[in-house]
């Protein structure tokens, strides 16, 4: 495979590996033999055919329907009108149901149209590299390749791989033609950071690693062109073996729904069951009476028969109380929040131009309903960005500044500042360990630099941490100029100096350290070694034991204040030493066999008796408003709990640091885990893998059955996204997987707050109010069908005109309860900030829950109930001013038809809490269309059009003329909506809501009572702590040391994890104080408080436990 980077596309030539069809076993290994077809076709590998969409031109119409009827509502009505079909059965036109089934059928249709083309968009856009590649060559020297690999863990540095190096002069296209060498390696699993195989070729082996693979997503940068042969294609590449599959998901309400729909359909049969059994009565007792003139029609022969085709009447006629209009009312609502928030110019940052952007229409109400936030940590709740703090120096701490008087050593072009210029007075001085102190940090690193201009050095870091100590050794007057594959050139106080680089003994997650071995202009060889305190320390002389002392406590300290710490050490090397210890790293690094093991036990040969220099402290701060967040947050009773992958030493700036116990976290304990857990203040998961975070997640999704939501920033928090109810994904510093795999995205943590204060409450609060108003009007609509059968013979005449059962759904009750879903609102959005305690009720899911739902229905019932009887008691004895009686079918079908479109259209305007011009334009239109379209349907121009379609020609005008019917109207609407009216009264009277109280200003400014008395600090607050900790060394990624000194340049950048530091303001930490906790009990007259803390690691419980009240309250 050869690939461009003017044209990111790709193709297969004839030294390309060609691999086919799909797996049929599971595999041991792969081999893989390049510009071989018929070798490699008879493994029946997977070909590169992955499909990203769900449809195409040809299927999406019958694979739509299929799953579109795959609906219970929607195999219902398709039911339902293929009965209507039936004449002896149907006394309603078939258009009554086929119009709005084909409405439903079709917006939905070009809904999922959309959704899949987008996403399709999305996903074929991004991906580059499309299959995992053996890198063979490329244009750069040695066979160097230049990537960025955010699509697959989240980095958005450019990274380097390199080709073995007997293929790097492969880049002639007749060279790559006759290579024929055989890669044997690992089976297709999904570990991205580990390859491992072995290259066959001109009867040589050659050990293959992750530094040699390209894997699909990766991005070509700075590099010309690259050669590779096909390891892995499709569904076998690294990338889809880590997608897994996303999980569909449903709201609670959606679930409530289905569940109540099923109910109604039972009462839908228990109502059909009795007007059948009615039926059959009337037809034996009174109907035999008729039949001289009334005969049955064929193929009826008795009454049980007719009453069996009654019964299915009847389920066509009161179809309606499951309407086929709510789904599609449904989906159109959701849009609507979905683009509000879209559109909400709160969320969005203008420094990054980027949007809060609602990805999926199915789950705005969800927000309104969480109680657990799973967070990551860096980038999600931090920066990103790293600043040299403090430093500890042969005992001495550096970096300590007070508010009333501060030394500020600044750069400001180089944008970098230390409150303190006492080390800088050090450095001048010559004083020997500071010196030395910055010399390894200019030595001992994997930066590349790039002279932009004359005298403007960038430099492209591993991580930003690595980025902020080099910058803190340039500023101090030791800067790294350059490196080559076997030098390291500095300026070290205006003198030039250029030292050997003999070795680079890299970092990795296990190691937590990383040494280069350098030689310097004098001959002295010396290893520098930067790396955790937890792992450095034990490995000094034991002459260092009191400077060791002295500067734990300064990393303890440091670690108390949130900051990320590093320990520093240097060992001098004789010759003898070297090269006795060169040969062993020589050997391990080319044995083909537990390479990883061989290196690591080099390395720590090496890496003993160091001398300690010091260490750093780094900062990495806090998003802007994120306490803030947390705190409005936390007085709304959500639970946030961070995972991350870092140690637990860097989460001290999130909690107060409690002493206390370690208990095991065994597999089995896991409700034991729940329940001490969920019993504290606060939970914190550190050093968890992404599958451990989805497990945390679905712990809790398990056992609580609460909403959870998840928020990430990096590939790593895909499973965590996925796993939770609703995802989020922060468009920051780490790519844009977890954006991709989310349901809503945002650029910056503090938007969370209104996404779920704001749009999830109103969205929870108007689905509520719709499902209710809408199960109202359907049963008032309905029923009075099912009243109207013990007056008509149980014979299932409908009470309305065809037309006005049409259109009740689809035009007069549609737009308001639209409108109102869409846009309606208790409290406008900063009193949703000001009080979260109005988040609370969809938490406890008060607005639509079963209770609300039978009080819907039985208001529904009740209105039904006075809309028949009304009517047929006042016009039954009614006449017109001419003596002509009114109790004729058409008068009481007109005057039932516009007394329900008035009354639903009062509770309606009733129900509404926010009027806009679209909720009065639909109301009051709605009712009008009604009036307009009944008299046009009324009119003898079309009856003599249609004669046999309209049958009630004239009856609007006629019946709407009289004044009886009108007061008849006026009489049945007050009867419906007084008692209405009286209870909603006493109920905001005697027990009046939160919103309630809320609606009206009460004097205060917009911020309200937790952000009246104080604003977030630029400071960090911490509390002193013993535990060992470096976030550096738990942060960083596997270094590129080996490519470093393997004789090749190259060019690299790279960004890493990092922790995160804290912001607190005394003000809205008491007054969160006041308003979350509760007064202390008094045990025995003695007054105490308990605070609870939980730490976890991947495989320790730490329960801290703090008896007293707490004096600060960190985030």
């Amino acid at each position: 495979m050869h690939t461009h980077r003017q044209a990111p596309f790709f193709f297969l030539s004839v030294y390309s590996c060609f691999i086919f069809a799909s797996c049929v076993s599971a595999e041991e290994e792969r081999r893989v033999r390049a510009n071989d077809r018929e070798y490699n076709e008879k493994f029946q590998y997977a070909s590169n055919c992955i499909m990203t969409s769900k449809y195409n031109i040809i299927t999406f119409l019958p694979v739509n329907l299929f799953e579109q009827f795959q609906e219970v509502a929607n195999t219902y009505f398709l039911f339902l009108l293929i009965l209507q079909l039936i004449p002896q059965i149907s006394s309603l036109s078939w258009f009554t149901t086929i119009v709005p089934l084909a409405l439903v059928l079709t917006i939905t249709a070009v809904k999922d149209a959309t959704d899949d083309y987008v996403m399709d968009a999305n996903l074929t856009y991004r991906i580059y590299f499309q299959a995992d590649l053996l890198l063979l060559s490329s244009s750069e020297p040695h066979g160097l390749c230049y990537i960025e690999t955010a699509e697959l863990d989240g980095e958005t540095n450019m990274k380097v791989r390199q080709s073995v190096s007997v293929t790097s002069e492969l880049g002639d296209q007749n060279n790559l033609s006759s290579f024929n060498g055989e890669v044997v390696c690992e089976p297709p699993n999904n570990k991205l950071d580990r390859f491992c195989g072995t290259l066959y070729w001109r009867d040589k082996k050659y050990t293959l690693t992750n530094q040699n693979m390209l894997l699909r997503g990766c991005v070509l940068r700075n590099t010309e062109a690259c050669y590779g042969l096909v390891i892995f294609a499709g569904p076998d590449t690294k990338l889809m073996q880590n997608s897994g599959r996303t999980k569909f998901k449903r709201t609670s309400i959606d679930r409530l729904m289905n569940t109540l729909v099923l109910w109604i359909f039972g009462f839908l049969v228990c109502m059909g069951v009795i007007l059948a059994i009615g039926n059959a009565v009337w037809e034996r007792e009174v109907g035999s009476l008729f039949q001289s003139y009334l005969p049955w029609d064929p193929p009826v022969d008795n009454f049980l028969f007719n009453a069996f085709l009654s019964f299915w009447s009847y389920v066509i006629i009161l179809n309606t109380v499951v309407p086929i209009s709510l789904y599609v009312s449904v989906e159109v609502i959701r849009l609507g929040h979905s683009y509000f928030i879209n559109w909400d110019q709160h969320m969005f940052c203008s420094q990054c131009n980027t949007a809060a952007e609602a990805r999926t229409t199915t789950l705005n109400e969800e927000l309104g309903q969480v109680e657990y936030i799973f967070s990551d940590k860096t980038g999600t709740l931090t920066q990103n960005i790293m600043s040299f703090n403090k430093c500890s120096i042969n005992g001495q701490t550096f970096g300590k500044c007070t508010l009333k008087h501060r030394h500020v050593y600044s750069r400001t072009y180089l944008d970098f500042c230390f409150y303190d210029d006492t080390l800088l007075e050090s450095v001048k001085v010559g004083d020997l360990h500071t010196q030395e102190f910055f010399r390894l940090l200019s030595l001992c690193h994997t930066v590349m630099s790039e002279e932009k201009s004359e005298g403007e050095l960038v430099y492209k870091a591993q991580s930003p941490d690595e980025g902020a100590l080099v910058t803190a050794a340039r500023n101090f007057g030791f800067v790294f100029r350059s490196r080559t594959p076997g030098t390291i050139s500095t300026t070290e106080m205006g003198r030039p100096a250029t030292y050997t680089l003999l070795a680079i003994l890299d970092f990795n997650n296990i190691r937590k350290r990383m040494s280069v071995i350098v030689r310097n202009a004098e001959g002295r060889i010396r290893l520098y070694c930067k790396g955790a305190d937890t792992v450095l320390l034990e490995r000094l002389h034991p002459c260092n034991q009191e400077l060791t002392n002295i500067t734990s406590d300064h990393l303890n300290e440091y670690a108390a204040d949130g900051l990320r710490t590093l320990a520093l050490a240097y060992r001098d090397l004789t010759e003898d030493e070297w090269e006795a210890w060169s040969e062993s790293h020589r050997c391990a690094d080319k044995a083909t066999d537990c390479r990883e093991d061989r290196l690591a036990a080099a390395y720590e040969q090496i890496e003993q008796d160091m001398m300690l220099l010091g260490a750093t402290a780094i900062e990495d701060k806090l998003q802007e408003g994120v306490p803030e967040t947390i705190a409005v947050l936390s007085l709304a009773n959500i639970k946030i709990w961070v995972l991350t992958g870092d140690k637990q030493g860097e989460m001290h700036p999130l909690l107060q640091q409690l002493s206390g116990a370690a208990h095991a976290l065994e597999a089995d304990m896991e409700t034991e885990f729940l329940s001490t857990a969920c019993a504290c203040k606060a939970v914190i998961c550190c050093r968890v893998t992404p599958l451990q975070k989805a497990q945390v997640v679905e712990l809790i999704k398990k056992h609580k059955k609460a909403v959870t939501l998840a928020i990430g920033d990096g590939a790593n928090d895909v499973s965590m996204i996925k796993s939770a109810h609703i995802g989020v994904g922060i468009s920051g510093q780490e790519g844009i997987q977890a954006v991709l795999a989310s349901d809503y995205s945002f650029s910056q943590f503090r938007f969370l707050q209104r996404l779920l204060l704001v749009h999830g409450r109103w969205s929870y609060l108007r689905m509520c109010r719709f499902l209710c108003y809408f199960f109202y009007k359907n049963f008032a609509f309905t029923m009075v069908h099912f009243w109207f059968g013990f007056f008509c013979g149980f014979s299932a005449q409908t009470v309305y005109d065809q037309y006005f059962i049409t259109l009740y759904n689809i035009v007069y009750t549609s737009l308001p309860v639209l409108a109102m879903g869409i846009f309606d609102q208790d409290v406008p959005d900063h009193r949703s900030l000001e009080y979260p305690k109005l988040y609370e009720p969809g938490q406890l899911n008060l607005l639509f829950n079963k209770k609300e739902f039978f009080i819907c229905i039985a208001q529904g019932i009740y209105t039904s109930v006075v809309l028949f009887f009304v009517p047929y008691a006042v016009l039954s004895d009614a006449s017109q001013s001419n003596g002509v009686p009114l109790a004729d079918y058409q008068t009481f079908a007109v005057t039932t038809a516009t007394a329900l479109v008035i009354v639903v259209s009062v509770q309606i305007a009733l129900d509404t809490g926010f009027w806009t011009v679209i909720n009065h334009v639909c109301v009051w239109g709605s009712l009008g269309s009604y009036f307009t379209i009944m008299f046009a349907l009324h009119s003898q121009s079309l009856f003599r059009i249609f004669p046999n379609q309209f049958h009630f020609v004239g009856s609007a005008q006629s019946t709407l003329l009289q004044p009886v019917v009108w007061l008849t109207i006026a009489l049945a609407t007050a009867i419906c909506i007084v008692p209405v009216l009286a209870f909603r009264f006493l109920k905001l009277d005697l027990k009046p809501q939160l919103s309630d109280t809320k609606r009206k200003p009460v004097g205060r400014s917009v911020g309200g009572a937790w952000r009246g008395t104080g604003s977030v600090s630029e400071g960090r607050l911490g509390a002193r702590g013993g535990s060992r900790r470096s976030g550096y060394a738990f942060a960083h990624q596997e270094g590129f040391g080996e490519l470093i000194t393997s004789g090749k340049n190259m060019r690299l950048s790279s960004m890493a994890l990092a922790s995160f530091a804290s912001r607190h303001s005394s003000g809205w930490i008491d007054t969160l104080r006041r308003k979350k906790h509760t007064s202390a009990q008094h045990l025995g007259g003695v007054q105490s408080s308990t605070q609870l803390c939980l730490w976890v690691s991947s495989s320790t419980l730490k329960l801290l436990l703090c008896s007293g009240r707490l004096t600060r309250y960190t985030y």
